[in-house]
């Protein structure tokens, strides 16, 4: 009888919206004791924890990443901080949203050819943020849907530049670091070469138009930036509050960077990519000094790395998934072990989220949506259920008060996409599936129903190695309250009228193209510089280039 009348109260506090938690006094006070702040997302791609120089311990390599480590000695670092979902469309749609994938329609990655996106019936950040007075820019992945009138523009944002999914989903001229290795765009017959996209070429889009395809990778750093500090100028000249949401290409294979080609050392590539990285958010954060001050940056991950890239993956610190990788495969990104979704998070606000601060709050990527709404003065949609909190107490107060629990979403590795068999609850962790995702080397771990649940201490097991024993209280009373969140959590999904559906249908008409008259969509003929580039930037493509240089007849 408890337990039900525990479900039937927490549903009906989920049915008033999934702790979205109610404005302090504290935070109504932060909000209008000034002007509107600005906001700076910049969300790595496949980036993993221990890649920031800032989270690693003393005496390991020498930090990649000065500028993200300067942020957060000038800001607050989030240790305990979590992608909603541990693969790219289902994270960024619940980043957007302030949803799960099971409420916003998302569960899994758009293609190519994808017809749709993420559902018009859902409400993004930007959406809101603009209708608010804000004027709103996204520079690079989007992969929530590329066709009118699921592209960036149509969802809220005033400008945007970037590539409409991944930066492996189409070929280029120069093929940046990649294993297995992808040839250039074939001007002549398609040739099939592993997972290799090579019948679209990759496009840049500024706002609904293509301006180059195929883009040029090693170049892509430098226009992101240039365009990034455009935008903050724009801002700063119009006298306008703005968010500007950065999605990096960065730590997505292929590589490039440009100053480690030609012929890096296989230890060097990501490396050099990781400084690349932080350069370009230390020019986006000196820049936003330089205006204005009044500027929150959040600096986190979409997911884990992609372990199956071998020297071309970053590193998951301590979080190493060793019950999974003790049984085959991997435990990064894809899966929800500890090393597919805790990812590295700095926030900066140069006199406001206190300096040189550390947080173990358990905070996740849903947490931004209500948190940048909540500081704006804005209300969000009333007519849905959300699954983030309000973190201003954390950033600003210096507030333990994060998530009470955590759900992931199985993300590839096991079970049915979207569904929330993974719970983390405190400094417990409770599986109900288990599976691996592809390792360095192609191994991989078989799926694993877990019924009771297996659980982790985190506290004194980072790697989640040892679970706890069943028979004990300490698991007794944890696998009871993982239940009965659970179960409220399941219900209120279940029941929520607002829960969206995405179209993953997919048409070779869909893919973006330049001119369908050209091979790969190309927009201009290939010229001879760049075959003469090819040859020295690509030594393991030699092959390839030269069918480039045979079929174009130099």
């Amino acid at each position: 009888m408890a337990g039900s009348v525990f479900l039937l109260l927490l549903a009906g506090t989920l049915l008033c919206g999934l702790l979205f938690h109610t404005v302090s006094q504290n935070e109504a006070g932060d909000r209008t004791r000034s002007r509107r702040p600005n906001f700076i997302i910049i969300l790595a791609d496949d980036i993993g924890w221990g890649d920031l120089g800032a989270n690693q311990q003393a005496g390991q390599r020498s930090s990649l990443t000065p500028h993200l480590d300067l942020m957060a000695q000038q800001g607050m670092r989030l240790t305990d901080f979590h992608s909603p979902a541990s693969t790219c469309s289902p994270s960024r749609a619940a980043l957007l949203t302030g949803r799960h994938g099971l409420r916003n329609g998302v569960t899994h990655n758009f293609a190519v050819g994808s017809v749709g996106g993420l559902p018009l019936s859902e409400t993004t950040l930007a959406e809101i943020l603009h209708q608010g007075g804000y004027y709103t820019a996204m520079i690079g992945k989007w992969h929530l849907g590329h066709n009118d009138p699921y592209s960036p523009t149509n969802r809220g944002f005033d400008y945007y530049l970037g590539i409409p999914y991944s930066n492996d989903m189409g070929c280029t001229d120069l093929p940046g670091y990649d294993l297995p290795s992808c040839p250039p765009c074939h001007p002549g017959p398609q040739i099939l070469h592993n997972s290799c996209y090579t019948k679209v070429a990759l496009p840049l889009f500024e706002n609904r138009t293509i301006v180059e395809q195929p883009l040029d990778l090693w170049r892509l750093t430098q226009r992101y930036t240039s365009t990034a500090l455009n935008v903050i100028h724009t801002a700063r000249e119009r006298g306008q509050p703005f968010l500007l949401y950065v999605a990096l290409a960065h730590m997505h294979v292929p590589l490039s960077p440009p100053s480690y080609a030609p012929n890096p050392s296989e230890g060097g590539v990501y490396a050099a990519s990781l400084r690349e990285m932080d350069g370009l958010v230390g020019a986006i954060k000196n820049a936003s000094d330089a205006s204005d001050k009044n500027t929150l940056i959040w600096f986190t991950g979409d997911n884990g790395p992609w372990e199956q890239k071998c020297q071309y993956a970053g590193s998951v610190g301590p979080f190493l998934g060793k019950w999974q990788t003790s049984r085959g495969g991997g435990s990064a990104k894809r899966t929800t072990w500890e090393g597919g979704h805790r990812v590295p998070t700095v926030s900066y606000w140069p006199g406001r989220v206190p300096a040189n601060s550390t947080s173990s709050a358990l905070l996740s990527g849903l947490d931004i949506f209500p948190t940048l709404l909540s500081l704006a003065g804005v209300n969000p949609p009333s007519d849905r259920r959300y699954d983030g909190i309000d973190a201003t107490d954390v950033l600003l107060h210096g507030k333990e008060t994060g998530n009470e629990f955590l759900f992931h979403p199985n993300s590839g590795a096991a079970g049915k996409y979207g569904d929330l068999q993974t719970v983390r609850l405190g400094r417990h962790k409770a599986f109900y599936i288990t599976g691996a995702a592809e390792a360095c080397g192609g191994s991989t771990g078989r799926q694993e129903l877990h019924d009771p649940p297996m659980i982790f201490d985190l506290s004194v097991d980072k790697g989640e190695e040892r679970p706890l024993d069943p028979t004990t209280e300490e698991y007794k009373k944890v696998d009871e309250r993982v239940r009965r969140w659970r179960e409220a959590l399941l219900y209120d999904i279940a029941t929520d009228q607002s829960v969206s559906t995405a179209d993953y249908a997919t048409d070779q008409s869909a893919a973006p193209c330049c001119d369908p008259r050209h091979t790969a969509c190309r927009c201009h003929t290939l010229e001879k510089p760049i075959v003469e580039l090819a040859s020295a930037c690509c030594e393991e493509a030699g092959l390839w280039v030269i069918l480039l240089e045979v079929s174009t007849g130099d």
